[in-house]
Protein backbone atom coordinates (compact mmCIF):
# COMPACT_ATOMS: atom_id res chain seq x y z
CA UNK A 1 0.00 0.00 0.00
CA UNK A 2 2.70 2.52 1.00
CA UNK A 3 4.84 1.67 -2.03
CA UNK A 4 1.89 2.34 -4.31
CA UNK A 5 1.23 5.71 -2.64
CA UNK A 6 4.90 6.67 -2.94
CA UNK A 7 4.92 5.87 -6.66
CA UNK A 8 1.69 7.81 -7.16
CA UNK A 9 3.01 10.89 -5.34
CA UNK A 10 6.36 10.77 -7.19
CA UNK A 11 4.66 10.42 -10.57
CA UNK A 12 2.19 13.18 -9.82
CA UNK A 13 4.95 15.55 -8.70
CA UNK A 14 7.03 14.88 -11.83
CA UNK A 15 4.08 15.36 -14.20
CA UNK A 16 2.97 18.50 -12.35
CA UNK A 17 6.52 19.84 -12.50
CA UNK A 18 6.74 19.29 -16.25
CA UNK A 19 3.39 20.96 -16.86
CA UNK A 20 4.31 23.93 -14.67
CA UNK A 21 7.67 24.23 -16.44
CA UNK A 22 5.91 24.32 -19.80
CA UNK A 23 3.12 26.73 -18.88
CA UNK A 24 4.58 28.87 -16.06
CA UNK A 25 8.36 28.89 -15.65
CA UNK A 26 11.19 26.55 -16.60
CA UNK A 27 12.49 26.62 -13.02
CA UNK A 28 9.75 24.15 -12.03
CA UNK A 29 11.96 21.43 -13.53
CA UNK A 30 14.02 21.64 -10.34
CA UNK A 31 11.10 19.93 -8.61
CA UNK A 32 11.27 17.02 -11.06
CA UNK A 33 15.02 16.87 -10.50
CA UNK A 34 14.54 16.81 -6.74
CA UNK A 35 12.00 13.98 -6.99
CA UNK A 36 14.31 12.02 -9.29
CA UNK A 37 17.26 12.53 -6.97
CA UNK A 38 15.17 11.44 -3.99
CA UNK A 39 14.09 8.27 -5.81
CA UNK A 40 17.74 7.56 -6.68
CA UNK A 41 19.02 8.09 -3.13
CA UNK A 42 16.20 6.03 -1.61
CA UNK A 43 17.10 3.11 -3.89
CA UNK A 44 20.70 3.28 -2.65
CA UNK A 45 20.13 4.00 1.05
CA UNK A 46 16.71 2.37 1.63
CA UNK A 47 15.60 5.64 3.29
CA UNK A 48 12.55 7.42 1.91
CA UNK A 49 11.28 10.54 3.70
CA UNK A 50 7.75 10.06 2.33
CA UNK A 51 7.68 6.48 3.64
CA UNK A 52 8.58 7.73 7.13
CA UNK A 53 5.83 10.35 6.86
CA UNK A 54 3.31 7.72 5.78
CA UNK A 55 4.33 5.54 8.73
CA UNK A 56 2.99 8.27 11.01
CA UNK A 57 -0.41 8.34 9.31
CA UNK A 58 -0.97 4.79 8.00
CA UNK A 59 -0.72 1.77 10.22
CA UNK A 60 -0.44 -1.55 8.34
Amino acid sequence: MKERIIRFVAGTLVLTSVLLAYFVAIEWLFLAGFVGFNLFQSSMTKFCPLEKLLDLFIKD
